[in-house]
């Protein structure tokens, strides 16, 4: 069960902060649900240890209190793309291994040095430039990343054996992590998950006494073959799905909410937003909310009008005074309208908040209807909302 409460006691505000009470848009995070999701997914992790992935400002929840939480609930291994995630996180995890998924370029090695950050290592020219790096530093950690199928980042399985067998590498070089992606763990019944376990077995063979780590959220559901040492769960932490129907067994960790600014009257044949591609078969009446595009609420969940729907653009959904109401009309760079008329009128009024994400409003549900992932929806997610978190038990 969510810590989703109505008490809407503000937190003390830093200057030019509007309180969460009054804001147009409002995120509030549930870092229990974070931390329970990170714990089942540990879990599922059977005998691996289970690492945070918090890249992209902790899945645009907040790196520093998601981080600070997990770190709190016994997360040691932490994931994120760029050095100044890992900088700003060490604050909140003291003792944590950070790694970076970016690895270390010209101009960032000294934030590594001195934040204590572990590069991911994924091409030649990477493990060049590190190794002169460190030549002058001393002894440094590293990880791996070796390419088995997706065509992303990583040495090939060939770099990575020649690498292991190269007598001229520098004595000091020893990895902590050899890790690398599956490509279609989503899918549990794709060739291509096998294929790769195989290719990624033969790589870390290479490195013996190396810890290795081959699955994100989805290739933990995929069973213990998967596993190794190290799982790196992300979307599944914030209540999302990474293969279908997973988040079920989650906790959803945001609501996203947007205040009703005005509350119209308009009468059958008119039309809604811009474009005119909304029209209206029946009297209705419209809440305008306050959150848009600008917002991460994808223009793509712009609603052909209720009660019209159709299966090629069937819109989004907001949730208010217990109903679902669907988006009419196109969504704009700070507007979104909803058709209310299926609502009591005396059930909401100008001020009330409409629910974009959250509890009644699945982020996996919202983002089928904008025709993305809910791991893009997320992320999107504005630096406009005034966010409130709850903290764990």
């Amino acid at each position: 069960m969510s810590d989703f409460s109505n008490d809407l006691n503000d937190e003390p505000l830093q200057e030019g902060e509007i309180p969460f009470s009054a804001a147009p848009a409002r995120l509030t995070v549930d870092l229990g649900a974070i931390v329970s999701n990170w714990k089942t997914m540990r879990t599922l992790s059977g005998s691996a240890r289970t690492a945070a992935v918090v890249k992209a400002d902790g899945y645009g929840l907040g790196i520093e209190d998601v981080g600070e939480a997990l770190y709190g609930a016994g997360a040691a291994d932490f994931f994120v793309a760029v050095p100044d995630e890992g900088a700003t996180l060490r604050r909140f995890a003291p003792d944590a291994r950070i790694f970076v998924l970016s690895g270390m370029w010209p101009g960032t090695e000294e934030l590594f040095f001195e934040h204590d950050l572990v590069p991911v290592l994924a091409s030649t020219e990477q493990l060049s430039f590190f190794f002169a790096a460190v030549a002058e530093y001393g002894d440094y950690p590293c990880a791996l990343q070796v390419d088995t199928g997706f065509n992303r980042l990583g040495l090939t399985v060939e770099e990575a054996l020649a690498l292991a067998g190269d007598v001229s590498r520098p004595a000091s070089f020893e990895p902590v992590l050899i890790l690398s992606h599956l490509a279609c763990a989503d899918d549990p019944a794709s060739p291509m998950n096998k294929k790769q376990l195989e290719w990624f077995r033969i790589a870390a063979s290479a490195f013996e006494g190396v810890e290795a780590s081959l699955s994100a959220s989805a290739g933990i559901f995929l069973g213990p073959d998967y596993h190794f040492d190290l799982t790196r769960p992300g979307i599944a932490l914030y209540g999302g799905d990474s293969q279908p129907g997973t988040a079920r067994k989650l906790r959803p960790a945001a609501r996203a909410e947007a205040r009703i600014v005005q509350i119209r009257n308009a009468r059958a044949g008119e039309t809604v937003s811009y474009g005119a591609t909304c029209r209206l078969s029946r009297d209705s009446r419209l809440a305008i909310a306050a959150a848009g595009y600008a917002d991460g609420y994808h223009r793509s969940l712009s609603g052909s009008g209720a009660p019209l729907r159709d299966a090629v653009s069937p819109g989004g959904f907001g949730f208010v005074a217990g109903h679902k109401v669907p988006i009419a009309g196109r969504i704009t760079m700070d507007m979104t309208i909803y058709d209310v008329t299926d609502v009591p009128e005396e059930a909401i009024r100008v001020g009330d908040y409409i629910e974009l994400i959250g509890p009644n409003l699945p982020l996996d549900e919202a983002a089928t209807a904008s025709g993305t992932i809910g791991y893009e929806l997320l992320t999107a997610l504005g630096l406009r909302y005034r966010r409130r978190y709850t903290q764990p038990d």
